[in-house]
């Protein structure tokens, strides 16, 4: 056909049905008879011998009817619709995003075939394995002992806040110590998590160069603190050098100093909080270890506790005795268990083969290509436009703002359009129109000058023509939401529309 035909191009509905970035997706595929699978029937069986007539319903369920390619076809265009960090950068501050590298998965799958039921003798190869994992992890944080039951971050931090309110009850205090302080910038989990274990939460200020305000936090002190949890390096990518004054402020008055491990890959290899004073601390395996982010888990998130809190720690831990290891049976004084089993054991695995790859001298590279990355990324933002809100050198990740009279939320929409994910946005609370940036160790040069190029370009243009970004994303498959109707009123069960509707 010539160009200068005058057949008509497809209609856009019919187009929708085979392009993957047109939206709405096309849903309703359902068509009477078809099958993407059936049941294995042979002649002369029917569902009522297979199953119990019993068991089966009156009336079959209105499910869609599709063909196994059109239902590959439908989960494909979904998957590439998806926002990953394989697909491209993902800086989101505080979260890590980190490529999780291959080889680890096919470790991980070497271990599928066990079963937590099975007798010790015949698993020794990944109780051993969890035995060293907990000894590389007290190694790089200074702890004398660590468990591995914690299935998230969140969890890790109950069990911590959990060990610490059982030492305090042991000690004839635990009626005294209601109050858990926590900096203005914590992350949102630290005071939740204070919360649910019966705390009262008390907050004190970020000082002007970024850290704890010491003499807020030295006037919120007493007999009646629980608990101090922070962050360090903290939310705003800042390392707090006070830290050892702070612990010895914390302990002087009977607390005990928590340590929220979501920003250890700043200093992975390099620094521990055992050493800063630290009693207890959780990791987030999934932000500094490579084990898998997001999608609602398996999370990892192992705590581990100086030698005067170890009795409270979840059970059960690994133990060598001898040439053997086992499982350690319940501890008098424990918390209880935080997870069936061991854990989340195919993310342990990960995590270990993460650590024996790299070594220690390739986690201090790790740490120190992920805080080179965050400052160069910091003043190429500076460059560029954007405020800094704390304009000093920082760890991981840092904070910026765009110039006053323009959005974050503008900005971070009109970068959907350029095929990269946004920072993290409105967070910390305690910057206007916060934009938290953690590149990672795992971007390279290029990509970060390109990330730079698209913050420039987006900023350029709402500085030229603001009402441009009110409108972004464009080309997106979805716009702009409601985001408060998402959360309030969340579709949750499929809806089947019969076509003749």
């Amino acid at each position: 056909m010539s160009a200068t035909s005058s057949s008509p191009l497809p209609s856009v509905a019919a187009s929708d049905r085979f392009r993957s970035d047109t939206f709405p997706l096309i849903f309703e595929r359902s068509s009477p008879g078809r099958r993407a699978a059936r049941p294995p029937v042979t002649e002369g069986d029917d569902m009522a011998s297979l199953l119990g007539a019993e068991h089966l319903r009156a009336e079959p369920p209105r499910l869609p009817e599709v063909a196994e390619l059109d239902l590959v076809r439908h989960y494909t265009q979904l998957a590439h619709r998806q926002f990953s960090i394989d697909g491209n950068v993902y800086p989101l501050g505080s979260c890590t995003m980190k490529y999780n590298p291959k080889l680890h998965e096919d470790v991980a799958e070497r271990f599928l075939d066990l079963h937590p039921y099975q007798d010790e003798d015949s698993v020794q190869g990944i109780l051993e394995l969890l035995c060293e994992l907990q000894t590389d992890l007290e190694e790089l944080t200074g702890m004398d002992e660590v468990s591995l039951q914690p299935a998230a971050g969140a969890h890790g931090e109950l069990a911590g806040i959990l060990m610490i309110r059982a030492f305090h009850m042991a000690n004839g205090e635990g009626e005294q110590r209601r109050v858990v302080i926590c900096p203005d910038g914590a992350h949102g989990t630290n005071p939740a998590t204070a919360a649910m274990a019966g705390y009262d939460v008390v907050e004190v200020p970020t000082g002007p160069d970024g850290e704890v305000d010491v003499e807020a936090f030295q006037a919120a002190l007493g007999p009646h603190v629980a608990a101090v949890m922070l962050t360090n390096p903290n939310t705003l990518g800042i390392f707090e050098t006070r830290i050892e004054e702070i612990a010895e402020r914390a302990h002087e008055v009977g607390a005990q100093l928590y340590y929220d491990g979501a920003n250890l890959n700043a200093i992975v290899g390099r620094a521990r909080p055992g050493d800063m004073g630290f009693d207890v601390v959780h990791l987030n395996l999934h932000k500094t270890f490579t084990t898998p982010h997001g999608g609602g888990g398996p999370g990892t998130g192992p705590v581990g506790v100086k030698s005067h809190l170890a009795p409270y720690l979840p059970a059960p831990r690994i133990l060598q005795e001898g040439e053997r290891f086992v499982v350690e049976g319940e501890r008098a004084s424990s918390i209880g268990r935080m997870r069936s089993f061991y854990g989340n054991v195919g993310n342990l695995v990960r995590a270990w083969a993460y650590i024996r790859r790299l070594g220690l001298e390739g986690l201090k590279r790790v740490s120190t290509i992920a805080v080179l990355n965050a400052n160069y990324l910091r003043v190429r933002m500076r460059e560029a436009g954007y405020e800094i809100a704390f304009d000093r050198v920082n760890m991981h990740e840092f904070v910026a703002r765009p110039p006053a009279g323009i959005r974050t939320l503008d900005i971070a929409k009109a970068m959907l359009d350029y095929g990269v994910h946004p920072m993290t946005v409105y967070f910390p609370l305690v910057v206007r129109e916060a934009m938290m940036v953690e590149p990672t160790e795992t971007e390279s040069l290029e990509t970060l000058d390109a990330y730079a190029a698209v913050l420039a370009e987006v900023l350029e243009t709402a500085q030229r023509d603001p009402a441009a970004l009110a409108e972004a994303p464009r080309l997106t498959p979805v716009r702009r939401l409601d985001e408060v109707a998402a959360a309030r009123r969340p579709v949750l069960r499929y809806a089947f529309v019969d076509a003749a509707d």
